[in-house]
C-alpha cells in the first residue's frame, strides 16, 4: 500500500485506512510522517475536547457517554483513549475501549487506544498526529482522554482546544484541587460520580479556589457540573457548557491553536535533533560511554551537551 492511496481513502474516512495511518504514525515510521504532510493541509475542522484527570474518576464511562450525546446529534466522533504502557508488550495496558463496546457497531464512531510508551504528560507523542489524521478523515468531533494524570502531567491543554477535568469526591480531590497545575488547566470542571458523598464539598473547594482568581470582564469563568456517568446524569449539561466555550472562544481560538503548533514544533524539532545526534554525530556505544563518565563523575553533564553541540554544529 502506498503513502498516496492510503492518504486519499483516509481522507475518504475509510476506517481500515485510518487505523493503519495511525499505527505508522505510533510507530514514528517515515511513512507516517509522509502522510501528515500529505493530510495536513485538509486538516482544521475538527473540534478536539481533552478529558483529563485522577485515575478512577470515570473519565472513560464519562467519554462513553459524552460520545452517545454528540452522535444524538448527527456528528461524527473521534475516540483516543490514552492508556499506561504495558512493561512487557509496550501496548496500552488497560484498553479503554472496553467501557466503549456500546458504539463498536457505529460507523459514525472510532475509537483508538494508544500507549504513553514512556512519554510524560498524560498523552502518548504521537497524540497530535493521531489527532490530525481523524481531523482529515472528516470527523467532527475528537475526544482525547488522557492517562489518569497528577499534578503536572497537563499536556493536554497543549493538544484540545477544550480541557475537561473530572474529579470525584471521596478521593482527597478537596486538595488536590487546589494544586496549579490542574487549576489552571480546567476550562470546565466536573464532579463525576455526584452522587457519592461529598460530592458538594468538592464542588464548594474548587468554586473557593475559583474565587480567589481575578477573571476580566468578558473572560471566560470555568463552570463546575456535577455528572454520574454510570447513569448520563450532567452528561447534556457538560455537552452544552463545551458548546458555550466552543462559541465564546471562537475568536481566540487561532490562539490556542497557534501555542499548541509552537509546542508541537518545539518538541518534534528536539526530538529529531536527539535522533541525529544519535545516529550521525556520535560513534557507535560513545553515548552510552558518556553516561559512564558522567556516573564515574569524570564530566558533568553540561560539558558533555556543549561537546555534542560543537560536534554537531
Amino acid at each position: 500500500m502506498t503513502a498516496p492511496t492510503l492518504s486519499a481513502r483516509v481522507l475518504d474516512g475509510d476506517p481500515r485506512a485510518l487505523a493503519r495511518a495511525i499505527s505508522l504514525v505510533e510507530d514514528e515510521a517515515p511513512e507516517g510522517a509522509a502522510l501528515v504532510r500529505q493530510l495536513f493541509p485538509h486538516t482544521g475542522r475538527a473540534y478536539l475536547i481533552g478529558m483529563t484527570g485522577a485515575p478512577g474518576s470515570g473519565k472513560s464511562t464519562l467519554v462513553d457517554r459524552l460520545t452517545a450525546a454528540i452522535r444524538a446529534k448527527a456528528q461524527t466522533v473521534g475516540v483516543v483513549a490514552v492508556d499506561p504502557t504495558s512493561p512487557f508488550s509496550g501496548g496500552a495496558i488497560l484498553g479503554d475501549r472496553v467501557r466503549m463496546q456500546a458504539h463498536a457497531g457505529d460507523a459514525g464512531v472510532f475509537i483508538r487506544s494508544m500507549a504513553t510508551r514512556g512519554h510524560l504528560g498524560g498523552l502518548a507523542r504521537a497524540t497530535g498526529e493521531v489527532a490530525v489524521l481523524l481531523d482529515a478523515a472528516g470527523t467532527d468531533i475528537v475526544i482525547i482522554e488522557t492517562v489518569g494524570v497528577g499534578q503536572d502531567e497537563i499536556d493536554i491543554v497543549r493538544t484540545a482546544d477544550v480541557s475537561v477535568v473530572t474529579l470525584v469526591p471521596g478521593a482527597g480531590d478537596e486538595v488536590q484541587a487546589l494544586k496549579a497545575g490542574i487549576m489552571e488547566i480546567a476550562d470546565i470542571f466536573v464532579v463525576n460520580k455526584a452522587d457519592r458523598e461529598g460530592a458538594d464539598r468538592t464542588v464548594a473547594s474548587i468554586e473557593a479556589n475559583l474565587s480567589l482568581q481575578t477573571f476580566a470582564p468578558g473572560a471566560w469563568r470555568p463552570p463546575i457540573l456535577k455528572t454520574e456517568a454510570t447513569t448520563g446524569s450532567g452528561v447534556p449539561e457538560l455537552l452544552e457548557a463545551i458548546e458555550r466555550f466552543r462559541a465564546h472562544t471562537a475568536a481566540s481560538r487561532g490562539v490556542r491553536r497557534r501555542a499548541r503548533a509552537e509546542y508541537r514544533l518545539r518538541e518534534l524539532l528536539a526530538q529529531r535533533f536527539v535522533q541525529h545526534v544519535e545516529r550521525r554525530v556520535l560513534n557507535d556505544g560513545e553515548f552510552s560511554q558518556m553516561l559512564d563518565r558522567i556516573a564515574a563523575r569524570e564530566i558533568d553533564p553540561y560539558s558533555a551537551v556543549d561537546d555534542i553541540m560543537k560536534r554537531a554544529l
